[in-house]
Parts: structure tokens; C-alpha cells; sequence
């Protein structure tokens, strides 16, 4: 039986040297985050919350502090050992979309099954995705032949293809106009619902954090306010 947190954090602390002086990204941040729960984290910019997706996603560690995700600890885990838990635990959507230009919607979702090692079966896995996030008649298209929405809707295929624990989306509507942006959420709301994975959206937008259950308000590397609490 898997346990209810997918994510326990504990006095997660990150300090930047940056020449002679630190900078305090974290100070001390907690907080547990139930399995399917959808969550989005808001703040000024400064506030710390790309420092708390990238250790949250495993994109960096902690200067001090615990972090266990999905029954691992990981925050003293080495460069190789968080590489492993990111293809394994965590999915990606980014701004920027971030798919590989020269390679196909099909190309860039099976991309990290590649990683992963999986020999077998990859194209049907991608193809299944695809198909889940509305894109089965673009498989062969290439990033520049798509539409924005398009795109980050590979990109989502891309995060989901590995059945990961969490799925982080970093300002998932930034490049997006209202209509496309809307559908992007919704589309991530209903995957969450059927899937049961946990949706995470670091985003500067009122109206997209409002879609979620709960909010985490971050100032000055502190949860200031947790309507989860």
C-alpha cells in the first residue's frame, strides 16, 4: 500500500554563494503534499519558488533539510542518483515547452522512455498519450509545425509518458493566449482526475492558481499562507 504523502519535506534550506555573499533561496520551508493532491505555488518574483520546484523536482538539492518523495529520500542523493528519480518520479512542463525541434511529437514523448531503458513497447506507449491529450492526428508533426497549445500538449504527453508520481508544470500558460491557456489547465486537471497523479503548478497567474485545491503562498523563501492547513 503506497502512502498518502507523495511528497514530505522537512526545513528544506537552500543558500546561493554568490561571490563573497549568500543568498537565502529557502529558509526553512515544510510541508506534505497528499498523492493525487493538485497544488499550485505562488509569489512574488525572488520568492523562492523556482527554488522550491527544482528541489521538489529534484532538479537540485537542498542545502539543508529532508526531502522524501514517494517513500525515497532523496535530498542526499548525488547528481547521477536524482537523475534516476527525476525520469523515474517526476514529469516536466515547462513555459517554454522544450521539445526538440528536429524530432517529431512521437520522437519527443518517447524521448524519455529512452532514457529510462525501455526497449520494448515505447512507440505504443507514446502513441497511447498521444492519444490521451487530443494529439493522435500530429504524431509525425515537428514542434515548428504546431501551435503553441499544440506544442505544450506534446510537452504534457512528453511529462505522463513515464507514469511518474508528480507531474511539476512551471507556468504552464506563460507562452499561451487565454483560450489555449484555459484549455492547458483544464486538459491537466482532467489527466490529474483520471490518473490520480499529483499536479503541481509553480505560476505567477491568479486565475490559473484558483484551479487548484490548495495554494502555497511563498515570501522571502517562507510559506506565507497554505489554505491546505
Amino acid at each position: 500500500m503506497k502512502q498518502d504523502y507523495v511528497i514530505q519535506a522537512r526545513e528544506l534550506c537552500k543558500v546561493y554563494q554568490m561571490g563573497s555573499v549568500e543568498v537565502r533561496a529557502l529558509c526553512g520551508v515544510s510541508l506534505n503534499i497528499k498523492r493525487g493532491e493538485v497544488l499550485a505555488i505562488i509569489g512574488p518574483s525572488g520568492s523562492g519558488k523556482s527554488t522550491l520546484m527544482n528541489l521538489l523536482g529534484c532538479l537540485d538539492r537542498p542545502t539543508s533539510g529532508e526531502y522524501i518523495l514517494d517513500g525515497e529520500l532523496v535530498s542526499n542523493l548525488n547528481d547521477d542518483q536524482l537523475a534516476l528519480i527525476r525520469n523515474r518520479k517526476v514529469g516536466f512542463v515547462f513555459q517554454n515547452f522544450n521539445l526538440l525541434p528536429r524530432m517529431t511529437a512521437l520522437g519527443n514523448v518517447e524521448l524519455p522512455l529512452r532514457y529510462s531503458g525501455l526497449n520494448g513497447g515505447r512507440r505504443e506507449r507514446a502513441l497511447q498519450v498521444l492519444n490521451s491529450v487530443g494529439l493522435s492526428d500530429r504524431i509525425t508533426h515537428k514542434p515548428t509545425e504546431l501551435s503553441g497549445g499544440q506544442q505544450q500538449r506534446v510537452a504534457i504527453a512528453r511529462a505522463l509518458v513515464n507514469h511518474p508520481a508528480i507531474i511539476m508544470a512551471d507556468e504552464p500558460t506563460g507562452n499561451l493566449d487565454s483560450k489555449s491557456g484555459k484549455e492547458i489547465i483544464d486538459l491537466l486537471l482532467q489527466l490529474n482526475k483520471n490518473s490520480g497523479t499529483t499536479l503541481i503548478i509553480v505560476t505567477h497567474d491568479p486565475n490559473v492558481a484558483s484551479r487548484a485545491k490548495r495554494i502555497i503562498q511563498l515570501y522571502d523563501g517562507l510559506i506565507k499562507k497554505d489554505n491546505g492547513k
